[in-house]
């Protein structure tokens, strides 16, 4: 497929957007209460609208092979939306969502309940969807085209800007009570979190309702960080005791073998002075016999 930037972004918009209401349905079936989700205050939901990109500029060559193209596009939403969710939890501190009570799940990232309907939704992209999309664009003239895309593209990044400042009010206040609140566990300083924001502005509220399970992770994060000292103290403690048992066996070793040798010098240091000894005797002996018998002789 063959489009111009412009038209690329519209469409991502659209499926964000798309998206963005599926989510708010969604919760409206579940819960039977609106909530604005996603953490831009548009009415998008930028993960939709790049898995949209993705499945439609890397999967449109399958249009022949329905059943790979459902298999793949599992695998391509399934991999974005784990690396989305890993990626915002690093940057700001903060689990965005979680499926650790859902079965069949990968660290609460992902489950098989979420992934299996992104296949679906590609089938319904690559077949459906994107053919409605494009050609209505292609229908538009350039000029006009790009005179919007530049408009929302500008309003985007105005949303996305101020997004995340409020976002990043999540990150530190996380890390204000995190301080203030060391033996307090993640439910309960994601809890003063929410309370916290939700006094703060409209933004704030907002994003607190768009994610009602938002929990930090900085406790877990301590948590980790503490066993991993104690685990490396206790090998540093381990491979040093093995280090001194070591010093002290061939300590012992040497000292034994020192003695060995000293005992073996004494031993052989008074066998020759024994042997010296009666050598010496012997040729006194000797000397004695010798001078009796030259005064016998010379008596005769």
């Amino acid at each position: 497929m063959d489009h111009s930037i412009a038209t690329y972004f519209l469409y991502f918009i659209i499926i964000a957007s798309c998206g963005w209401i599926m989510e708010i349905t969604l919760q409206l079936v579940q819960k039977h209460k609106f909530a604005d989700r996603g953490f831009l205050i548009g009415p998008y939901c930028p993960i939709y609208g790049v898995g949209g990109l993705l499945i439609t500029i890397c999967l449109t060559r399958l249009i022949a092979y329905p059943i790979a193209l459902f298999c793949v596009a599992i695998v391509v939403c399934a991999v974005l939306e784990y690396l989305t969710s890993y990626i915002m939890e690093k940057i700001f501190h903060a689990r965005w969502w979680d499926y650790s009570e859902n079965k069949f799940n990968i660290n609460g990232r992902i489950c098989l309940e979420t992934i299996i309907p992104f296949g679906l939704l590609g089938l319904l992209l690559i077949y459906v969807i994107n053919p409605f999309i494009f050609n209505n664009l292609e229908k538009l003239p350039t000029d006009v085209l790009n005179v919007i895309a530049i408009i929302i593209g500008i309003a985007f990044i105005v949303d996305l800007l101020v997004s995340l400042k409020v976002i990043l009010n999540v990150s530190s206040t996380t890390q204000k009570f995190d301080k203030e609140n060391p033996k307090d566990s993640t439910e309960e300083i994601s809890q003063k979190v929410k309370e916290f924001l939700s006094g703060k502005s409209v933004l704030n509220r907002r994003l607190i309702n768009a994610f009602p399970k938002l929990t930090t992770v900085l406790k877990e994060q301590s948590k980790r960080i503490k066993q991993k000292t104690v685990e490396v103290k206790e090998e540093i403690s381990n491979k040093a005791n093995e280090m001194r048992e070591d010093f002290n066996e061939k300590t012992a070793e040497v000292r034994e073998e020192i003695n060995q040798k000293a005992q073996k010098v004494k031993q052989d240091v008074k066998d020759g002075i024994d042997y010296t000894s009666k050598k010496v005797k012997r040729n006194i002996a000797k000397a004695k016999i010798k001078n009796r018998k030259a005064k016998e002789n010379k008596k005769k």
